[in-house]
């Protein structure tokens, strides 16, 4: 079996960076799991966007706080989860003066929608279509599509000028052996609502389906895609 980000980019997965493909290669199967840790230079939110961002922070999405040079970590991890999927963690910690922020993710491969479904939070209760594609750097360029809420028996599909749009670059710098990442939100009402940028080294470790942190998995998984 290939990993979800193979699945979803197809031949271009072969068109990005040997590090990057490493990164973005693994699969549950593989036994590794991928820490990064670095700083981001510059974290920026729109103060318009305080309370939606409070709101979400609680459940660890965005978050409403700037600053310059954040320590950073991300900690990617390759699991089945409770449905059988294919699951990668998006586990990111910014440590903040006197506090740590932390935005998570799982993405699962959809075979019923042909792409990357990105569950935001720490309850799933937001799911989102993803494009991938593969850029000239040989980095991996990550957009958000259709967004669905989902909690308890509520569902439903957010209207396209209440939600904003992400887009996530990552590439590997040879110059500085270091990745690069930059992240920018966009809503079609306020413009730029959150954004983040920097750099990091990654190591892999060996990690059995056992040995996952009980923190990496959500609170809570959900089936619906």
């Amino acid at each position: 079996m290939q990993s979800i980000y193979q699945q979803a980019l197809g031949a271009d997965f072969d068109r990005l960076h040997p590090r990057i493909r490493d990164r973005f290669g693994f699969k549950s199967s593989s036994g590794i799991a991928c820490i990064g840790q670095g700083e981001m230079d510059e974290i920026w939110f729109h103060r318009a966007a305080s309370i939606p961002l409070a709101l979400g922070a609680r459940r660890h999405l965005m978050f409403p706080q700037r600053g310059v040079s954040i320590p950073f970590t991300v900690h990617n991890y390759a699991y089945k989860d409770q449905y059988g999927r294919e699951t990668v963690s998006w586990v990111r910690k910014f440590r903040f003066p006197g506090r740590i922020r932390q935005f998570d993710a799982t993405m699962v491969y959809s075979e019923g929608r042909q792409r990357i479904v990105d569950y935001l939070g720490n309850r799933q209760h937001l799911a989102v279509d993803l494009e991938l594609a593969a850029d000239s750097r040989g980095g991996i360029c990550i957009r958000s599509g259709e967004q669905r809420f989902y909690e308890g028996p509520l569902q439903f599909r957010w209207p396209a000028w209440l939600t904003g749009s992400a887009e996530v670059c990552e590439w590997f710098d040879e110059e500085i052996d270091r990745f690069r990442i930059e992240v920018k939100v966009t809503s079609p009402l306020l413009g730029p609502v959150f954004r983040y940028s920097g750099s990091f080294v990654e190591r892999f470790i060996s990690c059995s389906a056992s040995s996952i942190p009980l923190e990496i998995r959500p609170l809570r998984e959900e089936c619906r895609e």
